[in-house]
């Protein structure tokens, strides 16, 4: 919460203190790098911790346009998500019943 409190940001920001300036949580910044509406600085390694430019990310916070694609890129994301679990679940559901009828 002190980053909301700077007189000035600093130049980049972790993936935490992008979250926060952008309205996000920080587990969405991960969708939002791969849906390509964000761009980490430099080229970093997929566990790598992650940076970003402030100048960018103050950008953003006030695209509202911006902000409306992400917010539905992150709704997709769930969307997406939540199917392939309820489907693997109803699969896997159906498969236990197999095997308990065949024992």
């Amino acid at each position: 919460m002190a980053l909301l409190n700077c007189r000035r940001l600093p130049g980049r920001l972790n993936s935490a203190e992008a979250a926060l300036l952008l309205g996000f949580q920080e587990h969405d910044l991960t969708v939002l790098v791969a849906a390509r509406l964000l761009a980490p600085l430099g080229r970093p390694a997929p566990n790598a911790p992650k940076y970003f430019a402030a100048v960018e990310v103050e950008k953003l916070a006030q695209d509202r346009e911006w902000l409306g694609q992400a917010t539905k890129a992150l709704a997709k994301f769930w969307l997406v998500k939540n199917q392939r679990k309820a489907k693997h679940d109803l699969h896997g559901d159906a498969d236990e019943g197999e095997r308990l009828r065949v024992a």
